[in-house]
């Protein structure tokens, strides 16, 4: 684990315990600090307990004279009583990132690569990693992705940290210089936490304010609001798009397609140029490379049909390049199972794609209002739910046509989250070809 002598003596609270704050309170007393942890749950109380951490309510407790409080990015500082209680003490509230940010300076000699946006930053971290990777660079991937990054042990010298960035962890971040800095889209989300859009787009542009001048930013300026960000940017900038993406060279790697992929690539690119990467080393990671698991991921092909998990997709924005990934063709159709929870934001980023769609499948609390956006834009089947979905799809497909789950919406309405959406969705999958 990544553990530094900058916390020993010192005394920090951990509010809550899933994986990336229990490998917090082990780095944390590995370290020599104390450690008060809580959870609303008994057994993740005892987990923390039995790594040596005393047990007790930040909230009701005295944080006077503690080093910070370590919250999970999913804590809404803005209505969160923990915040106010933090504050009145002088204490910071922070998370499992700006640990390991503090830690940097006793690991051996690294890089960090730091990417955030809207859409495309798992994909971005992913494929950074897997080009360092195959060009023989040590490399670690963390954050939003993988492993707590604190439970990982520290790369040898030379190695690169590769960091997927949400908002909430640049929140609770304060010390986190990236030496690369890379915003991949801006669109609205997440608005319940933020004073609108605006609030929401100052927490990406941080990550830039967090920087040195020595430190390189990269920004796709493929849409206005990433362009003002980096209009912003007084140090070392790459301004890229999509649009430098030569289709020949897309054409050649094949789980990179689509508009959408061509900015994740140009993203890595610039990335792995930085790093020192040679335009072979470049061109052998991205042709190798293999989607993520729920990001666009080829889950079966049946009878002459591909079907394509894209589960990760949870609003409009993320969903409307998946759409535009497959344009119609004489052999090829697209059928499209979408819904959920819906997050406020409708389908108006999808519209522009729906002559790819040859019939949609909806599910979910958004069946209907959904099905009423469309319209007469395309034939609507009301599925209701997964399985349904996957059969009438399965039935009305022929071969060489795509089935895609891009739901444009949260999964709570039917599912745990995303993750179990698309396994559920790969799992009706196989049944069919069984």
């Amino acid at each position: 684990m990544i553990t530094s002598r900058a916390f020993a003596g010192r005394r920090y609270a951990v509010l809550g315990l899933a994986r990336s704050g229990l490998a917090t309170v082990a780095a944390l007393v590995a370290s020599g600090a104390g450690v008060t942890a809580w959870d609303e749950r008994e057994e993740a109380r005892d987990d923390a307990m039995a790594l040596g951490a005393d047990i007790g309510n930040p909230l009701e407790i005295d944080l006077i004279g503690f080093a910070g409080v370590v919250v999970s990015p999913g804590v809404p500082l803005n209505r969160h009583p923990i915040a106010a209680h933090a504050r009145e003490a002088h204490v910071p509230v922070i998370g499992d990132v700006e640990l390991f940010a503090e830690a940097r300076g006793e690991l051996p000699p690294h890089k960090v690569v730091g990417i955030t946006g809207t859409n495309g930053k798992s994909t971005v971290t992913a494929l950074i990693h897997h080009m360092l990777e195959s060009a023989g660079v040590p490399s670690l991937m963390g954050g939003n992705i993988g492993l707590p990054i604190l439970s990982r042990d520290p790369l040898h010298e030379g190695g690169v940290y590769v960091l997927e960035l949400s908002s909430y962890q640049i929140d609770l971040s304060h010390s986190l210089a990236c030496d690369v800095a890379v915003l991949t889209n801006l669109s609205p989300d997440h608005l319940d936490r933020y004073d609108g859009f605006t609030g929401y787009a100052a927490s990406k542009a941080r990550l830039f304010s967090l920087q040195h001048r020595d430190q390189v930013a990269i920004v796709a300026v493929d849409d206005d609001p990433s362009k003002m960000i980096a209009g912003r940017i007084n140090h070392r900038l790459h301004r890229v798009s999509g649009k430098d993406i030569d289709p020949v060279d897309q054409a050649r790697w094949p789980a990179l397609q689509g508009p959408h992929n061509a900015q994740n690539a140009v993203c890595a690119i610039a990335v792995c140029r930085v790093l020192g990467l040679n335009d072979e080393q470049i061109e052998r990671g991205l042709a190798t490379y293999r989607s993520l698991p729920h990001r666009m991921e080829l889950v079966g092909e049946v009878a002459g049909v591909r079907w394509f998990n894209d589960s990760k997709a949870t609003n409009a924005a993320s969903a409307a390049p998946a759409l535009a990934a497959f344009p119609p063709a004489p052999d090829q159709r697209l059928h499209w199972i979408a819904g959920g929870q819906a997050k406020g934001d409708g389908l108006a980023a999808c519209r522009p794609w729906f002559g790819h769609v040859k019939q949609a499948y909806l599910i979910g609390d958004a069946m209907e209002p959904f099905a009423a956006e469309i319209g007469d834009a395309i034939p609507v089947d009301r599925s209701a739910d997964m399985a349904t979905a996957v059969a009438h799809a399965a039935a009305a497909a022929r071969p060489g046509d795509i089935v895609l789950l891009s739901p444009a919406c949260a999964s709570f309405d039917q599912f745990k989250d995303y993750e179990q959406r698309g396994d559920v969705f790969r799992g009706l999958v196989a049944a069919l070809g069984a």
